[in-house]
C-alpha cells in the first residue's frame, strides 16, 4: 500500500510502498477515506528532535482518520466490514480510570499505552495511507447517517479538539457571555461554530488573515477583529460595561496572542491555551484579573466525539475543507505552512484510484 511516512526529524515526510497492515486479535484494518493534515503535523517535521518526545519515527503521518471497517481481528464485536466509522485519536491504555470513562487523552497510565502519548499518526502508522491499523475497536466510532469519510476525517482532531475546549466552559457561555476564539483556522473555524451550536454567547473572531476572517463571519461570528496590539481592548469595548470576554480560546497561543488573551479576560474568566505556537503568558497577583482561570487543553474524550460527529450529521458543524489525493499529500502540507489554506486539508486516498 502507499502511505506517506516521517521518516525522521526535521525531514518532509516521503510517499513510500508499505506492505498493507493486517489485523490481530481485537484489532481493525481501516480503509482509509480521509485524513486531515494538521499543522501539528508540521512542528513534528521541523521542530521536534530525538528525545524531544516519548517516541520517535519512522511512522506514516495522520492522526485525523476515519474510512470503512476493512477487516477484523479475531475476538472483534459490533463492526461489520465496509461499516464508515471514524478513529478515535489520543490512545491510551484503556484499563485506567480516565480510559474507562472515554478520556483517553488524558490517560495515567500512558507506558501502558500502545505509545506514550501517542496514537497513529504520532509514534505508530496514521491514516495517510491506503490503510490503517487501529489496535484496538473500542478506538473506533461509527459514523452517523449522513456524514461521509471525508468530511468527518477533520472532527476527529480539529473539531474534537475546540469541542472539548467550550464544552469545559459551558457553565460561563449564557445569554450575557461573550467568548473570543483566537486563531481562525483548521481547529479555530470549527470553534466558531461550536460555540454558536451549543451556547447563546456572542462570539468574537481575531485572526491576522482577512480570508479567515471573512470565514468566521461566515460561520456566524457576531464580530471579527484584526490581531493587532489594540485588539484586547477593542474586544473589551464590545462587551458590556467593557468587562471583557467571558471565554477566550487561543488556537495560536504564541506571546501576542497569549498576551491578548490575558488582557481581554474577564474577572472570573476562562483562558483556554489550544495552539501550540510556544508563547507564555505571565500570571501574577493582579494579571491576569482577577480569578482567571488559565488551562491548556489536550485533544477530547471518546463520547466528545459522538457528539461531534453528531453535531455535524444534523448540518450543525461543517469543516472548510479542501481535498488532495495521497500523491500532493506534501504539497498540502507546503501550503498549511505557507498559510495559503482557510479551514482544513485532508487527505483521499481513494481520490487518485
Amino acid at each position: 500500500m502507499r502511505a506517506l511516512r516521517l521518516n525522521d526529524w526535521k525531514s518532509e515526510p516521503e510517499l513510500v510502498e508499505l506492505p498493507a497492515p493486517e489485523p490481530g486479535p481485537g484489532q481493525v484494518v481501516v480503509k482509509i477515506g480521509g485524513a486531515g493534515a494538521c499543522h501539528s503535523d508540521l512542528h513534528l517535521m521541523h521542530d521536534f528532535e530525538e528525545g524531544g518526545l516519548p517516541w520517535s519515527p519512522p511512522f506514516v503521518l495522520g492522526h485525523e482518520n476515519a474510512g470503512w471497517v476493512h477487516a477484523l481481528g479475531s475476538g472483534v464485536r459490533g463492526l461489520d466490514v465496509g461499516q464508515p466509522v471514524a478513529v478515535y485519536g489520543p490512545w491510551g491504555c484503556g484499563s485506567c480510570g480516565r480510559c474507562l470513562r472515554g478520556a483517553e487523552n488524558y490517560c495515567e497510565k500512558p507506558w501502558e499505552a500502545p505509545t506514550p502519548g501517542g496514537g497513529g499518526g504520532l509514534g505508530l502508522d496514521g491514516g495517510m495511507a491506503d490503510f490503517m491499523l487501529v489496535p484496538a475497536a473500542r478506538l473506533l466510532v461509527p459514523l452517523p447517517d449522513g456524514l461521509d469519510p471525508v468530511h468527518a476525517a477533520p472532527l476527529t482532531d480539529a473539531g474534537l479538539t475546540p469541542f472539548h475546549a467550550v464544552r469545559r466552559s459551558w457553565g460561563k457561555l449564557g445569554p450575557t457571555a461573550t467568548a473570543v476564539v483566537i486563531g481562525v483556522g483548521g481547529l479555530g473555524h470549527m470553534a466558531v461554530q461550536i460555540l454558536k451550536a451549543t451556547t447563546s454567547a456572542r462570539v468574537v473572531a481575531v485572526d491576522t488573515r482577512p480570508e479567515a476572517l471573512k470565514l468566521a463571519e461566515t460561520l456566524g461570528a457576531d464580530l471579527v477583529l484584526p490581531s493587532g496590539p489594540d485588539t484586547a481592548a477593542e474586544i473589551r469595548k464590545a462587551t458590556p460595561h467593557r468587562r471583557g470576554a467571558d471565554v477566550v480560546i487561543d488556537m495560536v497561543a504564541n506571546d501576542v496572542t497569549l498576551a491578548t488573551a490575558g488582557a481581554a479576560a474577564r474577572m472570573l474568566g476562562d483562558v483556554t491555551v489550544v495552539g501550540l505556537g510556544g508563547g507564555s503568558l505571565p500570571v501574577s497577583f493582579t494579571t491576569p484579573a482577577y480569578e482567571v482561570s488559565v488551562q491548556s487543553t489536550y485533544w477530547g474524550t471518546r463520547p466528545e466525539l459522538g457528539e461531534v460527529l453528531d453535531l455535524a450529521a444534523r448540518g450543525m458543524l461543517v469543516p472548510e475543507i479542501t481535498t488532495f489525493p495521497l500523491t500532493e499529500a506534501v504539497t498540502a502540507y507546503r501550503r498549511l505552512a505557507s498559510g495559503e489554506l482557510t479551514g482544513r486539508a485532508v487527505i483521499v486516498p481513494t481520490q487518485d484510484r
